[in-house]
């Protein structure tokens, strides 16, 4: 098996990537079997200086700090749990030391295996109001659709406030719930949880829109490159 390198953003998204390799790693492989992995994590507030001033750049060189620490840690291929800074995937992919799997196109694929045909972006300010989704559902002929703006600040304040230092309000459970009706009520027939925390509190059984995973469907994706 192929060891899968994580670089890490934020504690709960990472942590949930890598346990979901873990335990579907047991379910495909036999019980307590999973590929080798190593995570490198530098701490979020770098990444956070640099996306507050517009710094793709500045991004990238943190995630190729981490690429080239797991390639020496013997990772034989990288992913990244963590939507926001996949603004710099390209920036990153041409000086990466190892492979990538992007989860935007990965998440992109199964909305074209559902087929889907509008999808509701949801995730940091950062991340809705770029082109990291539009431009991979745009590639598969997949229509999309943002927040209104004072929903993308809501919500930006629900991820970065409450649910990367791990808590999970009710009321905030309420907001994501009701802001999913309004985008099913405006055409949209799927969402994407474009951040990697909100699985914590949104899934199919508590959404009014089938809801696209885009943690845990990463880490499906690693558990079959390193498996294949």
């Amino acid at each position: 098996m192929k060891h899968i390198g994580i670089v890490g953003c934020s504690a709960e998204g990472a942590a949930l990537c890598y346990k979901t390799i873990c335990t579907e790693g047991a379910k495909r492989l036999g019980a307590h079997r999973h590929p080798e992995i190593s995570m490198h994590t530098p701490s979020l507030s770098e990444y956070v200086r640099y996306l507050d001033a517009g710094d793709l750049n500045g991004v990238g060189d943190l995630v190729l700090d981490s690429a080239r620490r797991l390639e020496r840690a013997g990772a034989d291929f990288l992913v990244c749990p963590d939507n926001t800074i996949h603004q710099a995937f390209d920036y990153v992919v041409e000086r990466s030391p190892l492979p990538w799997l992007n989860i935007a196109e990965e998440t992109a694929m199964v909305a074209r295996e559902l087929q889907s045909k509008k999808v509701g972006i949801l995730g940091t300010r950062w991340l809705v109001e770029s082109n990291v989704y539009p431009e991979r559902f745009e590639a598969f002929g997949i229509d999309w659709m943002r927040p209104d703006p004072e929903e993308i600040a809501e919500i930006d304040r629900i991820i970065m406030d409450e649910l990367v230092p791990g808590n999970f309000l009710a009321t905030s459970i309420s907001y994501f719930q009701e802001l999913i009706r309004k985008m099913k009520n405006r055409g949209a027939d799927s969402v994407v949880l474009g951040c990697t925390e909100i699985p914590l509190i949104i899934r199919d059984d508590n959404s009014a829109l089938p809801t696209l995973d885009s943690t845990r469907t990463l880490a499906r994706s690693a558990l079959e490159a390193a498996t294949a």
